[in-house]
């Protein structure tokens, strides 16, 4: 065995020895370099700086005045005040962000007019002032605010702020070395003060800032303070009066929560990421109490109960490595009565269900047959929460109503995992507007999916566009798209939707988006959205969710078999010739083969992570599939001429037996795809006039081809102020939307391909059906695709009051549009209410045999 060096030894004293020797060193030169007097003007180095944040935290003797109060508490800042600002920077995270986004905040509300002068700071806890330095980023701090006040309790950093505000010539910037909770605004504002003097003439008042005519902060924060602050509820109620009525607050804080203590509570703005595990809990807690920095949640949590929440942002600090995240939060609010007016939710509840505003301000006047009195569940969430004393839930203090409450804790949310399925849509909105032909006067309900069919609805100007998705990511992306034409220019928004790729996406989020995005589609982004714009490992927008599965392994495919250079060709074809050519030698054998269909194309789990399949739209095309090799028999089987249309009719009809369906499930899907693509290919330009498939193969789009809504020509009606006046976006299923519509309504729906999810044997489709005729209008439409040509559910819209009439049907070598996806196009006009019962049994004959005809044309087809 080899020894050990002869300065190793084994015996426990001599290893305890040079222990204590290494350990001595280091407080050494931890002594000597924090004793260390610098010139004047010389700022410590890196190190120097964290070995003298070390020994003032950790290693020198108390020098307070021993009367344990705050004060006498803040007194360790006093040896480490030079070095403050230089060892947060890591450790304090999130200020930057949190200005930046109280910023957007005052800029926005400014430009809406409800600001209408240079705002007030007051920035409790401010130490240093590098928060008031840190805005300058975003504001010209000597321009843009009247005053800013620096409150902090600390002599020491009090002493630093003057020096660097001198430093910058800054005379708008006040440092007060105060107590919190005796700061007054009226005290340092005598414009402010004469005000209130007048208009409080013989009226008792309790507070001299409590009443906002006399003035009042339009801006408040709190960076890293509240947690400091031992009686941190009167602060808390003091912002309240320190604010003016369009006020905004904004705090960045350590915190550590359990899911327990906020569980259930709809006022918060989201819970993404807030829930801290146990060990991280007591850790933290116990860690910071050292230094008397309390992270029990009650001071989050009056924050919330005593303000409107705005935006709410839970992260996490790698300060002391990727495996040790520190939580910290994020948060900014309001006055909790602005905008809760009984008129502004009554407004805002008519518009979500279509109800006559007057109906619903009346909230005594009982239902009526001809005025039935219907509510948003996020009308009666506002007024539970206000029975309780409670704010409202977050969305009613968006600076936009389109986003409508959700409760994002419900099982039918939370099972999407945070994550979209579709980065694009895959319905053609051309052929959409040239069957609907939509108009000023229309209210129409479509399902959300990525949103670019609700833009194209937007485009057309119609009176209120109702955007319906259950899963609150896709709603998320829709929003992004919405903020981003109210807020960027033409070049932005290309960059985020066109190329799906934007470097600067973080900066962009927080100083121009945010004013304009719910609460729970910041945190989303926030949390989401530089790894998938900015990130240089990522690819883009469009090879995210589950559809960028698809585009990702085909790319891989592609990649693997040598034919990147093909795709590319094929993509910059100018002609139809020219394409085919290229489709032809090379790229229709990989997507062509059984192989692949069979292990990806035909496996349930695929198509339904990656193209949003269910298995009950799979079993449609593949029932089709069999009744077409039955139909196909029945015609070389000789039968009689005299029995042909029976035979044809019967054969395109009955139903396939289970096991027919189980034997051919790849053969289905492979005729399937080949009936999609080919059409495509002979028929349509991508380079040109099909961004749909484009996009598949590139990942991104291109100045030439892309979808409506990324046109210039777009952008400008888009990015007007009132463009999205009428849209309201829903997190919830299509029938609990629409039974909370106020009957007849709606005059035009778009289902895309909804109704082949419902299973057959079940009553959920016929209950839709029916909630749609009672909230369609007469003569209102529903547009909708399916994977079959004859859908099962075409006969009980016949059979629930509605016209039934196949616009549009995919035939082999010819496209039904230029997605091709689907096998046939329906529009369903409600003829008559369902309580006609004499009408209903008049339109279900009326649509068997229309039915028969339809069956008929087929065959011709």
């Amino acid at each position: 065995m080899l020894g050990l060096p002869a300065f190793v030894t084994r015996d426990p004293f001599h290893q305890l020895t040079i222990t204590l020797c290494i350990v001595g060193l280091f407080l050494a030169a931890v002594f000597v370099l924090a004793s260390r007097q610098k010139s004047k003007g010389q700022a410590p180095s890196t190190l120097e700086a964290y070995l003298k944040f070390i020994y003032g935290c950790f290693l020198k003797p108390h020098t307070g005045d021993g009367s344990g109060s705050q004060q006498d508490a803040l007194s360790f800042y006093k040896a480490q005040a030079d070095i403050y600002d230089a060892t947060r920077l890591r450790l304090l995270r999130g200020r930057e962000d949190m200005l930046g986004l109280v910023a957007a905040q005052l800029k926005h509300r400014a430009e809406s007019g409800l600001i209408s002068q240079r705002p007030v700071w007051v920035d409790i806890g401010g130490g240093t002032g590098h928060n008031v330095e840190q805005m300058n980023a975003f504001v010209p701090v000597a321009s843009f605010f009247r005053t800013v006040y620096v409150v902090d309790l600390s002599p020491s950093l009090c002493d630093m702020a003057r020096k660097r505000f001198a430093r910058l010539g800054w005379t708008n910037v006040k440092v007060i070395c105060q107590d919190a909770r005796a700061f007054r605004l009226h005290e340092h504002e005598p414009q402010a003060y004469h005000r209130k003097e007048i208009i409080s003439q013989a009226q008792a008042v309790r507070d001299l800032d409590e009443n906002a005519d006399a003035g009042g902060a339009e801006l408040v924060t709190m960076s890293y303070a509240l947690s400091m602050i031992p009686e941190f509820y009167p602060v808390i109620d003091s912002i309240d009066s320190l604010m003016s009525p369009n006020g905004v607050v904004g705090v960045v804080d350590f915190y550590v929560q359990n899911q327990v203590d906020f569980m259930g509570r709809n006022y918060m703005g989201g819970a993404i990421d807030r829930h801290c595990m146990w060990l991280s809990r007591v850790f933290w807690r116990t860690w910071f109490e050292i230094d008397r920095v309390n992270l029990e949640p009650a001071r989050r949590d009056y924050l919330e109960y005593r303000f409107g929440t705005v935006l709410s942002i839970n992260a996490r600090n790698s300060f002391f490595g990727t495996g040790i995240k520190l939580p910290y939060y994020i948060w900014v609010g309001c006055s909790k009565e602005h905008g809760v007016s009984t008129q502004k939710l009554a407004e805002i509840d008519a518009a979500a269900t279509e109800s006559p505003y007057l109906a619903a301000l009346d909230l005594q006047t009982g239902d009526t047959q001809a005025n039935v009195e219907v509510h948003s569940k996020a009308y009666e969430s506002a007024v539970v929460n206000l029975q309780s004393s409670l704010p409202l839930p977050a969305t009613w203090y968006q600076n936009h109503h389109w986003r409508i409450h959700y409760d994002s804790a419900l099982p039918k949310h939370t099972r999407f995992n945070n994550s979209y399925i579709y980065a694009f849509t895959w319905e053609d909105d051309v052929a959409d507007m040239r069957l609907l032909k939509p108009s000023a006067n229309d209210v129409v309900l479509a399902i959300g999916s990525a949103g670019d069919n609700i833009l194209a609805f937007c485009l057309e100007n119609c009176r209120r566009v109702h955007a319906v998705d259950l899963n609150p990511s896709q709603n998320h992306l829709l929003e992004l798209k919405v903020a981003a034409f109210t807020a960027l220019g033409y070049q932005d928004v290309w960059k985020l939707f066109g190329e799906g790729k934007h470097a600067d996406f973080h900066n962009l989020l927080i100083q121009k988006l945010s004013p304009h995005l719910s609460s729970e589609a910041f945190q989303f982004w926030l949390h989401n959205g530089p790894s998938i714009f900015s990130s240089p490992s990522s690819k883009g927008l469009y090879y995210s969710g589950g559809s960028g599965n698809a585009l990702a392994i085909a790319g891989w495919l592609f990649r693997l078999l040598g034919m990147t250079a093909d795709v590319q060709q094929l993509c910059a074809a100018q002609t139809l010739n020219e394409q085919r050519e290229i489709w032809q030698r090379s790229i229709k054998t990989v997507l062509h083969s059984q192989i692949l269909t069979w292990a990806v194309l035909g496996n349930e789990k695929w198509l339904w992570k990656a193209l949003g399949v269910p298995p009950a739209q799979r079993a449609v095309l593949e029932t089709d599939f069999v009744k077409t090799q039955d139909y196909d028999e029945a015609k070389t089987t000789g039968v009689a001429k005299t029995d042909a249309a029976a035979a044809d009719y019967m054969a395109f009809h009955e139903e396939p037996s289970d096991e027919a369906l189980k034997s051919t499930a790849g053969n289905a899907i492979y005729e399937y795809v080949l009936n999609t693509f080919e059409p495509v290919i002979n028929t349509t330009l991508l380079s040109t006039s099909n961004h749909y498939y484009l996009l598949t193969l590139l990942g991104h789009y291109t100045p030439t081809s892309h979808p409506t809504y990324l046109s210039p020509k777009s952008h400008l009606k888009l990015s007007k102020p009132a463009a999205f006046t009428g849209l309201r976006i829903h997190t919830d299923e299509i029938s609990e939307v629409i039974a909370r519509m106020r009957p007849g309504t709606l005059t035009i729906v778009v289902l895309m391909d909804s109704m082949d999810w419902f299973p057959p044997k079940g009553t959920q489709a016929r209950k839709q059906i029916r909630a749609l005729n009672r909230a369609l209008r007469v003569k209102g439409r529903v547009l909708l695709r399916s994977a079959g040509l004859e859908p099962w559910y075409v006969s009980v819209f016949g059979e629930c009051g509605f016209g039934v009439r196949r616009v549009a049907v995919r035939v082999p070598g010819s496209c039904i549009d230029r997605v091709n996806m689907y096998a046939s196009t329906w529009i369903c006009t409600k003829e008559v209410g369902i309580e006609n019962e004499q009408g209903k049994a008049h339109l279900r004959k009326t649509s068997l045999a229309e039915l028969k005809l339809e069956a008929s044309a087929l065959r011709v087809e």
